[in-house]
């Protein structure tokens, strides 16, 4: 082996002194940076903010004690799903809701009822039925986005089909229009 021609060089050797520094000078970063750090994020809108009107800030109707127009006999209306939006643009929200019959066995039809509240009004009440229960339908992927509903329905082609066997699968949408509920279907019904 060679001798190298340079002496050592006294920094490639480490000393404590070295790990001291190295420590003090990491200790100076974390200090420096807490106090550099932006201010904290907040959900809310700024002080000056205000909404456009008290009637936008009233919360969505409740489904608590509503009568839901469903045949149950002795069985009690559930309410499965249920989404929120201002589907017709008054500046209250309406809520959109998935109701079946509480039944022990099977998959029970769903209906899909829109729920307001009048101004001045104590309770909510039902002013629309998008998806009447003796349609046999079951309602998957429901949401309310950009004042419309949105569902999946499962349902079956013939009365013939058992309950348990849907062999249908169509996407729908109900969206506001000139005073009513508009159903359209974005994609053509499919066998499952």
């Amino acid at each position: 082996m060679q001798q190298s021609a340079v002496p050592e060089l006294a920094h490639t050797h480490t000393r404590p002194i070295h790990w001291v520094a190295t420590a003090t000078a990491v200790a100076g970063v974390v200090a420096l940076s807490s106090v550099l750090q932006p201010g904290s994020a907040t959900a809310a809108q700024p002080t000056g903010a205000q909404p456009k009107s008290a009637s936008a800030a009233a919360p969505p109707p409740s489904t608590t004690g509503v009568t839901f127009p469903i045949e149950c006999g002795p069985l009690k209306p559930v309410v499965a799903k249920k989404a929120y939006g201002d589907l017709d643009r008054d500046g209250r929200p309406e809520t959109v809701a998935v109701v079946h019959c509480d039944g022990s066995m099977g998959t029970p039809p769903d209906a899909v009822y829109v729920l307001t509240r009048a101004q001045g009004a104590d309770r909510p009440r039902v002013v629309a039925t998008l998806l009447d229960p003796r349609d046999r339908h079951t309602v998957t992927d429901f949401a309310v986005r950009a004042g419309a509903v949105t569902a999946t329905l499962l349902g079956y082609s013939s009365p013939d089909v058992p309950n348990c066997c849907p062999d249908i699968k169509d996407s729908v949408k109900w969206q506001w229009e000139n005073g009513a509920f508009v159903r359209s279907t974005p994609s053509q019904a499919r066998g499952i």
